[in-house]
């Protein structure tokens, strides 16, 4: 069975449960989980429920999808990802985001914890993702080109919305949140980067540094979804203040920030 196939088993599944058509797809990182919790006349799936849905084993990740309405608006949140370190291939890992577009969703929103590079951030800034780098050593687009998604060669010039860019500036500025913007570099991960990786990173142009979200933007843009990425700094990248590195530290800022973060989504999402 091709991964097409899987998809559309997936998303036949989930049409039993919820209406997606219309909706605005948000996928949620480490520690961002909770704005899922706030959606309402929800129909919660686990994704061990799904066929052909992996089970997400990282601390932060509910591992569900959650359906119905936040703030009025009709939205499909995957409370949790899979990751390509936890040894998926990129077609699963990017996965969720084809069943989303056979759901019908008009739009993604594409949220992670990110290591900064950018010596001007701080630990809790919220960064949207204006461009990204593929240091992953891999692409979930190889393979036969699935035709009912999109082209062979899709281009990666506004894989990006830059009209969601500009909402999402006013919308912080509304609500008086800081919010930056920048390059998001992708490592394969699990361990963190070396310093020497992050100064490397610092010199071809990369902002923040993080193990997802790229492969679900190229998915999003080969199936022509609008989509806008938004990282939390959750620390500085390794080499930067010389501290050491935990994922329990990662989720804890992700947390103290999350009243911010989900204020920022839920009046964006109104303006999308």
């Amino acid at each position: 069975m091709n991964i097409y196939q899987k998809c559309v088993e997936a998303a036949d599944y989930i049409r039993q449960y919820a209406d997606g058509s219309g909706a605005i797809g948000i996928i949620l990182g480490s520690g961002l989980g909770s704005l899922a919790v706030e959606v309402e006349d929800a129909a919660i799936i686990s994704y061990k429920d799904i066929p052909h849905f992996p089970m997400t084993n990282v601390i932060g990740h509910a591992g569900r999808m959650v359906i119905g309405k936040l703030n009025g608006i009709k939205v499909i949140c995957m409370q949790g990802r899979f990751h390509f370190y936890e040894g998926y291939d990129m077609k699963i890992v990017s996965m969720p985001v084809r069943v989303m577009k056979l759901l019908g969703i008009r739009s993604l929103i594409v949220t992670n914890a990110a290591g900064g590079v950018n010596r001007t951030f701080d630990e809790g800034t919220l960064m949207v993702i204006e461009d990204f780098i593929n240091f992953m050593g891999d692409n979930p687009l190889t393979g036969p080109n699935i035709e009912e998604f999109g082209p062979r060669f899709p281009d990666m010039t506004l894989a990006l919305d830059k009209d969601y860019q500009k909402l999402a500036f006013e919308t912080a500025e509304e609500l008086n949140i800081a919010l930056r913007k920048g390059v998001y570099m992708a490592y394969r991960g699990p361990n963190y980067e070396t310093p020497a990786e992050i100064h490397f990173s610092e010199v071809i142009g990369a902002d923040a540094v993080g193990m997802s979200t790229v492969p679900e933007i190229l998915v999003a843009r080969h199936a022509n979804i609008p989509t806008i990425g938004i990282s939390c700094i959750t620390n500085m990248a390794a080499g930067i203040t010389g501290e050491e590195l935990n994922h329990l530290e990662v989720e804890a800022v992700a947390k103290r920030v999350t009243n911010e973060f989900k204020s920022l989504i839920k009046l964006l999402i109104t303006k999308m």
